[in-house]
C-alpha cells in the first residue's frame, strides 16, 4: 500500500472518531517523536491509544483537513490543519506537517510538527528580532 493511501485512511479513520480503525494504522513497534519537543517522544501503538482516545473525547467534533500529501518510497508527508472544540468550549486549531515511514499498511514511525495556530500576536518583524536577539535583546 502506498504511503498516500496509509495516510489518507488515518484522516478519515480520524474524521469518524473510529479509535480502532485508525490504530489499524499503525504498526505496534511504532516510534513517535516530535523534533521541536524532543520530550515528547514515544513509542508502541498502546501510546497512540492512550494519546488519541483522549483527543477524541475532550474535541468531541475533531476534523483532520488534509491539505497536502506527497510520497517517496517508503516516506509520506502530510500537511494538515486540525479544528475542533473541546469539551470546555474553547477552540482547537493546530497546524503543520507529518512526515510517516510507512511499511506495508501500517505507520511505523512519525516526526510531527504540528503547533497552534497563532491567531494574534507579533509580526514578522518582531519574530525575526527575536529569532537573531532573544526575547530580550534590542528592538
Amino acid at each position: 500500500m502506498a504511503a498516500r493511501e496509509v495516510i489518507e485512511r488515518l484522516r478519515d479513520a480520524q474524521n469518524r472518531h473510529d479509535l480502532e480503525a485508525f490504530l489499524e494504522c499503525f504498526d505496534p513497534d511504532y516510534r513517535s517523536e516530535q523534533p521541536a519537543h524532543p520530550a515528547r517522544a514515544f513509542g508502541g501503538r498502546e501510546q497512540v491509544r492512550e494519546n488519541w482516545s483522549k483527543i477524541f473525547s475532550g474535541v468531541p467534533d475533531f476534523r483532520a483537513d488534509l491539505l497536502a500529501s506527497a510520497e517517496d518510497g517508503d516516506a509520506g508527508w502530510a500537511e494538515w490543519r486540525w479544528t475542533g472544540r473541546r469539551a470546555d468550549g474553547t477552540p482547537l486549531h493546530m497546524q503543520g506537517v507529518t512526515i510517516f515511514g510507512v511499511r506495508g499498511d501500517r505507520i511505523v514511525s512519525a516526526r510531527l510538527y504540528m503547533e497552534p495556530v497563532e491567531e494574534a500576536g507579533p509580526g514578522v518583524g518582531e519574530a525575526v528580532r527575536r529569532m537573531a536577539h532573544g526575547s530580550g535583546g534590542p528592538s
